[in-house]
């Protein structure tokens, strides 16, 4: 991130021809100044904690857990944290050459640069942030980077190909209060936060702040919500033994079969399917 160097710690995870993995945690805070810098390379970061802005030649956006943040090679960046302290994302970074290559062979796709900050929150990038969380920490996942670097790139032109990242431009009074919302969640993603609750909270209307947090983050507070304790969910389901009702009843699901359905609906798999096909 674009800070001040002791605020930010990089630990490499697995790397290869045209491509690496890290794993970065930032700890600054509202006190500490944005500097601008550069990607020296196309970078698809996948935010597992913290709320963050990013800004860069694409324009700006509000990052939180389960957001893509995305950078061209060659421009210009930076990240404030103007409302809250820290964040830590899984940095995937790939050769300008590597990129092109993938965005090539994506049909229909036209551009081999982003023209977007970020990528909204679509079901089919979840089981990949999921997957690469779940293999954070293991020295020997090389291979499994690699191939989550190439899908990763390819979802993402796939995605901003259809135009599913055109959104109107979010004032800094918007970002401000959503970014709030956003803080309140990640502090308690088991508990049921109303509609009702974020908006008066926001001191926002309930039609005006579910128009604008959707408009900032990419889906609606309930649906952020849901994601989030399913990402939660898929993270135990690959990390720990804890049965699937154990698992479910940790992340805020008080009925089994609502669980299962939703994790399906979203990630395509059963839970017990899914963890299944992590121990392959």
């Amino acid at each position: 991130m674009a800070i001040a160097s002791h605020s930010l710690a990089s630990r490499l995870l697995a790397s290869g021809p045209g491509w690496c993995v890290s794993d970065v945690v930032c700890s600054a805070g509202p006190k500490d100044r944005p500097f601008e810098e550069l990607h020296d390379r196309m970078v698809i970061a996948l935010v597992t904690r913290g709320t963050f802005n990013y800004r860069s030649t694409q324009g700006s956006a509000v990052l939180a857990p389960g957001s893509v943040l995305l950078g061209n090679s060659g421009s210009c960046f930076e990240c404030g944290h103007e409302h809250s302290v820290g964040d830590r994302c899984l940095s995937f970074q790939l050769a300008l050459e590597l990129f092109e290559s993938v965005a090539a062979a994506v049909p229909g796709n036209r551009s081999s640069r982003f023209m977007a900050p970020r990528l909204p929150f679509l079901p089919e990038v979840l089981p990949l942030v999921v997957a690469a969380e779940s293999i954070r920490n293991d020295p020997t996942a090389v291979d499994e980077f690699h191939e989550l670097a190439l899908r990763l790139a390819g979802t993402v032109c796939r995605a901003l190909s259809e135009g599913l990242h055109a959104q109107r431009a979010p004032n800094h009074r918007d970002k401000r209060r959503v970014a709030a919302a956003l803080r309140r969640i990640e502090l308690d993603p088991v508990r049921k936060l109303s509609l009702g609750e974020l908006a008066a909270e926001a001191a926002m209307s309930q039609s005006h702040f579910l128009r604008v947090f959707e408009q900032v983050v990419g889906v609606t507070p309930v649906q952020y919500m849901l994601r989030t304790r399913l990402r939660r969910a898929a993270v135990e389901l690959r990390g720990s033994m804890e049965s699937v009702v154990t698992i479910a009843g940790d992340c805020g699901f008080a009925d089994l079969s609502t669980f299962n359905r939703q994790f399906r609906r979203v990630m395509g798999v059963s839970p017990s399917g899914f963890r299944a096909a992590g121990s392959v």
